[in-house]
């Protein structure tokens, strides 16, 4: 090669101009990572100002956490190096955000034990523990594939799950990480008797009808949530329309006075998942907050404006 000897550095004069140690250097070089310029007639490597250059690229690089895969191919493709190092740093960028939501629900946990009174702190510490961190959505999900009817259509049941299942806060409040550890609590706890009890809907619907259903009801919650939002007070309008549509369709009836004066009735008798909603809002409401609306406190809302019509009505 020809480059002059003045450019020639020894292995530790590249360490010294480049503020890194003889190993540091050694190791990259023996990954192939640094281009050697020549030998010296004793064989010793010799480097170049490209390979100072490389060096000081490789420990930047490395200071973003990034792998030596990626370094590598960031290094050695140059026409996409730029596309290289964005996906590398926003590969990394997600994996920095899941180890900082981790850290934030251990924290959470942290202050729960140690805020709750030292009797109540094995039960507390069970609960907690058999949560991921950060914690999955999936037992949840898993929970309402029970509930609702079976066969129901993939797109109908992905619909509803995403107004169903409340993603956990990447910075949950220590109330927050509670009512979630109990939401994983009671979703994953056998139930006395098998599954639980479905409503009179979804024997009557079917899995078409139910798909309907469900469409039908997540359109009426919509509706319904920016009444819940301003502390409206239950009334007939479009969202209770909706809700009374989705059902009439399940049921293969007509929205009439006599189906809605029904339809409360059997509302009524249906079983309730109400703590499953209270700890929902808390999930998705940090304290201080107003409370955000699920689909259960939308349903509350839905069944009293119902009862309100039909009131009016008789």
């Amino acid at each position: 090669m020809s480059t002059s000897h003045e450019l020639l550095w020894s292995i530790g004069e590249l360490a010294e101009r480049a503020g890194a140690t003889v190993k540091t250097v050694r190791f990259y070089s023996d990954q192939g990572l640094l281009p050697e310029a020549a030998r010296s007639s004793g064989g010793h490597r010799r480097y170049g100002p490209q390979a100072l250059e490389r060096l000081r690229m490789i420990r930047s690089l490395r200071s973003l956490d990034l792998p030596l895969p990626e370094i590598r191919r960031i290094l050695e493709d140059e026409d996409a190096a730029g596309r290289a190092l964005e996906n590398a740093v926003d590969s990394r960028l997600r994996e920095l955000g899941n180890e900082l939501k981790a850290l934030r629900w251990r924290e959470a946990a942290l202050q729960l034990v140690r805020e709750c009174p030292p009797a109540q702190r094995p039960g507390r510490l069970r609960l907690l523990g058999a949560l991921n961190t950060p914690p999955s959505t999936a037992p949840l999900a898993r929970f309402w594939r029970t509930w609702l009817p079976p066969r129901m259509p993939r797109l109908a049941t992905a619909a509803f799950l995403e107004a169903a299942v409340p993603e956990p806060p990447d910075e949950p409040h220590p109330s927050q990480a509670l009512a979630f550890a109990r939401l994983h609590a009671m979703t994953t706890a056998p139930c006395p008797g098998g599954l639980q009890p479905q409503p009179d809907v979804h024997r009557a619907a079917g899995a078409g009808g139910a798909a309907l259903l469900y469409a039908g009801l997540v359109e009426a919650f919509d509706l319904a949530a920016p009444h819940l939002r301003r502390a409206h007070d239950p009334r007939p309008g479009e969202a209770l329309d909706a809700y009374v549509a989705a059902y009439a369709s399940a049921y293969r009836s007509r929205d009439t006075h006599e189906f809605r004066r029904l339809l409360a009735a059997r509302l009524s008798a249906d079983p309730r998942l109400d703590r499953y909603w209270e700890l929902t809002a808390v999930v998705l409401t940090p304290p201080g907050s107003s409370p955000q609306p699920t689909p259960g406190s939308a349903d509350d809302w839905l069944r009293a404006a119902l009862q309100r019509d039909n009131a009016q009505a008789a």
